[in-house]
């Protein structure tokens, strides 16, 4: 078996693998002040509540765009399994290219869904990825990341709206019964959840209308909001919840072979 950490700003996604199936799957809050014997601690009650014994996981992978959990986590990985993490950033030896101006600034998260789409779906694609910050990847059927797009992420959005407006409430973030509210909750539902559908298309739209190549990519939606959101977007073809856990597999397996500790 292989565990994998996908660590996001807000959320860490950690995924169990045996082989190519993905037995189980845990979501976490990102916590920059855990120490590595705390983060030990969870791993090994992860395990436990699935019944596997650490002997059982082979190694870890992880990709993390927060730099103070990365060195903790691949630690803790050490403590529990005795070797520690393959950390994936733009330096590993994978089968991709960054065509980008700064290619050691893009984010792990972004390189790791650039492997698991080309490799995939076989076809150019945008990998529009609803997290903490919504990004829309743009990737080739090769395996090249092109750019993309970074946008402020839904829940962020919704935040900013609460703090900055000292009379809307903090609303639950579900999908409205109307667009029309008559009610303040209401019309923050239908306000942000509306808001980034559309925002999703329209910038999909545009990328579409811009790609340099001659087949129309596909668009694939992943992240933690990606199910909330899906439904009112009309661009998205595929949804792909686990693409990024998916691609940390994939990694560990060609970096692993490749003989990189």
């Amino acid at each position: 078996m292989i565990l994998v950490f996908d660590v996001g700003n807000t959320e860490t996604t950690v995924g169990l693998y045996s082989a190519d199936t993905l037995k189980a799957h845990w979501r976490l809050t990102t916590n920059p002040d855990r120490t590595p014997d705390e983060l030990m601690l969870m791993i090994r009650q992860l395990l436990a509540a699935r019944d596997v014994l650490p002997a059982a996981v082979q190694g870890t992978a992880l990709g993390s765009v927060v730099p103070a959990v990365t060195g903790p986590l691949s630690e803790a990985c050490t403590l529990v399994f005795g070797r520690p993490a393959i950390v994936v950033d733009a330096a590993s030896p994978l089968p991709i290219r960054l065509e980008v101006e700064e290619p050691l600034t893009v984010g792990a998260d972004r390189i790791i869904n650039t492997l698991a789409a080309s490799r995939l779906y076989a076809r150019d694609t945008v990998v529009v990825d609803l997290g903490t910050a919504t990004t829309f990847d743009c990737i080739t059927a090769d395996g090249v990341f092109l750019g993309g797009v970074i946008a402020p992420g839904v829940r962020t959005s919704a935040e900013t709206l609460f703090r900055r407006t000292s009379k809307l409430p903090a609303t639950e973030l579900r999908a409205p019964v109307k667009v029309i509210g008559t009610r303040t909750e209401e019309c923050i539902r239908a306000g942000v959840v509306y808001g980034a559908a559309d925002a999703v298309d329209g910038i999909v739209r545009r990328i579409i209308k811009a790609w340099p190549r001659p087949a129309r990519p596909l668009v694939v939606a992943t992240g933690g909001l990606a199910e909330a959101i899906r439904p009112f977007c009309e661009t998205i073809e595929v949804m792909a919840p686990h693409l990024t856990l998916d691609g940390l597999r994939m990694a560990y397996d060609l970096i692993g072979k490749s003989g990189r500790p």
